[in-house]
């Protein structure tokens, strides 16, 4: 089985600082991975690499079967990415913003759709720019979750929400995803927040990776 990430010593440089040192790590079909370890040692770097936002300064990662860098249209819409403080259209109202999102992606699923939009509580009528800051993430969300797609790739979504709020979202939108067999790759700089919630564990330090194993060993 192909794994949906595969990154084979993978290094990212900004000039002279190396924000990602040889990482080699893989999360197969159907597994939750946690990408763990403090604020600023590369976790967005990882994330971002495989969704294509950014290139490996050396090494090769390959998501959904081929390399990053070489991701076609088709391939984006089985994958998912949503990050604290992404970019959003704040003129559009959340129904607008999704009926948008509707057609630029064949598998979308309409009932899904509703169902997430009433767990959420999100307002139809409002303008992105006047909800609050986890309302937004919400949006966010419901417009990747709702084509269903087989990678999700979440950047700390909820960080600086309240512990209770954050830890019903990641307990049901990572719920929902071993339901459906997708592939998770989520960070946190918090080891408790998703502990329990993940199959794998992948630990980055100053950009190396020094732990990736089983949650359950």
């Amino acid at each position: 089985m192909i794994p949906h990430i595969h990154f084979d010593n993978v290094s990212r440089h900004f000039g002279g600082l190396r924000a990602l040192s040889l990482a080699s790590f893989k999360v197969e079909p159907g597994k939750i991975a946690a990408l763990l370890g403090p604020n600023g040692v590369g976790k967005s770097t990882v994330l971002k690499i495989c969704a294509n936002l950014m290139r490996p300064t050396s090494g090769e990662a390959r998501v959904l079967g081929k390399p990053s860098t070489k991701l076609a249209p088709d391939d984006f819409r089985r994958l998912g990415y949503v990050a604290e403080g992404m970019d959003l259209p704040m003129w559009m109202t959340v129904g607008h913003f999704l009926a948008w999102c509707r057609p630029l992606y064949p598998n979308w699923d309409i009932a899904l759709e509703k169902k997430l939009l009433e767990e959420f509580g999100l307002p139809l009528d409002r303008k992105l720019k006047h909800l609050s800051r986890g309302e937004r993430m919400k949006a966010a969300l419901v417009s990747v979750l709702s084509y269903r797609p087989e990678l999700l790739l979440l950047d700390e979504p909820f960080s600086g929400l309240d512990p209770l709020v954050r830890d019903q979202f990641l307990g049901g939108i990572l719920e929902l995803a071993g339901q459906e067999g997708w592939s998770v790759l989520i960070s946190s700089h918090d080891l408790a927040e998703i502990d329990t919630l993940t199959d794998q564990v992948i630990f980055l330090q100053q950009g190396k990776i020094v732990l990736n194993e089983d949650s359950e060993s």
